[in-house]
């Protein structure tokens, strides 16, 4: 067919059935007496419901409840949701953002751009350069990485760093010291990979290689964490020994049958809460290429409930024992990956190149293993957060913070925090029952 014979195709089209049913969304405080609802009406569309999770999540809201259903070509939602000291949403700022995003002046790509901090990609905060990688994880290893980039004068901005099952997947943004701006000296691109690379296969991968790249992407960071760690076969094989030994509450309970009825496979999840957890599940199904037409999520505190109706992007239900077990698998080391038993450290100090590669310095030299971590630079204060075991996976010990807080306790302000969920075994080991806070300045940083 001759190429001045083809059919016109309106690129309006695409979007029609949503500009004729425009998103309906409401912020609701008055039904509820103890949370908000929020509730979103619009046309269905792949990946919509981790869009709206990814809303909220991302504005710190728990969600204790949630009513999905997007069969029939419309997607109708209910959440409940607290802001992170348990109350209703009263800002105003907060519920007018909701309304917009999900609302009919919202899309995907407008979202994205409205949270800067929460993308894996070079425009995603500015001039920064994105580094990925994936690899063995080891002790030390995150030290070795800072140094690097701190010799070859690359400030890091903000990171993500989260370990699982001996494997380590980190997202840095970094610009350069001299100019502030993404690094764009083809000799220092190529220095910094190579040098990160060789930091990477130096841990032992055997069959599994470590990966470094500078992203081009616009992807959610959490969500690209869960995608390298995924492709890594995070959840295959047993987990290490230097890793915590989670005790019998935070093993989750994952079953999987069959609807007949409706010819969906029912997921049913039941865990330990935590923020972020519906994120991660709902992030997980959607990227093993599994469409939710219907679920119920509810939070019994200190334990979670969720129910998924399922199937895969081509009409499949899950009928194999090969696929249910690898559904299972994927979930429970995304709702693992998350998990950080024992220590925070918070720490806030004025940015300047080589402050991570000194602080993680510190922490290696301590004896201490990073399990995840969240960097973070406002104006020109660096807020890092650390969550830390012995090197043996266990709590740490009151001498060994006494010991960092002689250390750098005098340059940066250092709060120490207990994790709640493990309050007993962190007691027996020595601990009191109230927070550390180091530095007489550290109020003025907290919210």
């Amino acid at each position: 067919m001759a190429r001045d014979s083809w059919p016109y195709f309106d690129p309006e089209y695409e979007t029609l059935s949503i500009r004729i049913n425009p998103p309906q969304v409401s912020v609701d405080n008055t039904s509820c007496n103890d949370c908000t609802l929020v509730k979103v009406d619009s046309m269905n569309k792949p990946g919509i419901l981790l869009e709206v999770v990814q809303i909220l999540t991302d504005l710190d809201l728990i969600i204790t409840k949630a009513y999905i259903s997007s069969d029939g070509g419309w997607f109708m939602d209910v959440f409940h949701v607290t802001d992170p000291h348990g109350q209703k949403i009263a800002d105003s700022k907060t519920i007018d953002y909701i309304e917009k995003v999900l609302g009919p002046e919202g899309h995907t790509s407008d979202i994205l751009k409205t949270l800067p901090g929460k993308r894996v990609g070079v425009n995603s905060m500015g001039d920064y350069t994105v580094i990925e990688l994936i690899g063995r994880d080891r002790p030390g290893l995150l030290s070795e990485i800072s140094a690097v980039l701190a010799n070859l004068h690359v400030n890091v901005v903000a990171a993500e760093v989260w370990t699982h099952n001996r494997r380590i997947a980190c997202v840095l943004y970094v610009n350069d010291d001299t100019t502030c701006r993404a690094v764009d000296d083809p000799s220092q691109l190529s220095a910094m990979e190579e040098q990160i690379k060789n930091i990477l296969q130096g841990c032992g991968n055997g069959d599994k290689l470590a990966h470094t790249s500078f992203s081009m992407g616009s992807t959610h960071v959490d969500r690209r964490l869960h995608q390298l760690l995924f492709a890594d076969r995070d959840y295959e094989g047993n987990c290490s020994s230097t890793e915590p030994d989670f005790p019998p509450s935070f093993k989750p309970k994952i079953s999987i049958d069959r609807c007949e009825e409706k010819g969906y496979s029912v997921v049913t999840v039941r865990c330990k809460d935590r923020p972020k957890l519906l994120f991660d599940i709902v992030c997980t199904l959607t990227d093993m290429q599994y469409v939710v037409f219907h679920a119920t999520v509810s939070s019994d505190s200190p334990y979670a409930s969720q129910e998924y109706y399922i199937r895969h992007m081509d009409g499949c239900t899950l009928d194999t024992e090969g696929e249910k077990e690898k559904v299972i698998k994927c979930l429970e080391a995304a709702i693992r990956r998350r998990v950080s038993e024992g220590l925070s450290l918070e720490l806030c100090a004025k940015d300047r190149v080589g402050l991570l590669s000194e602080v993680t310095r510190v922490l290696r030299e301590n004896g201490l293993l990073v399990t995840r971590a969240g960097v973070s630079t406002v104006g020109e204060q660096a807020m890092n957060v650390f969550y830390v075991t012995d090197s043996s996976g266990n709590p740490v010990d009151t001498k060994t913070i006494e010991e960092l807080r002689k250390e750098i306790g005098h340059t940066m302000m250092l709060n120490v925090k207990k994790d709640p969920t493990n309050r007993k075994a962190l007691e027996a080991s020595g601990w009191p029952k109230t927070s550390f806070f180091f530095g007489s300045l550290l109020e003025k940083f907290r919210p």
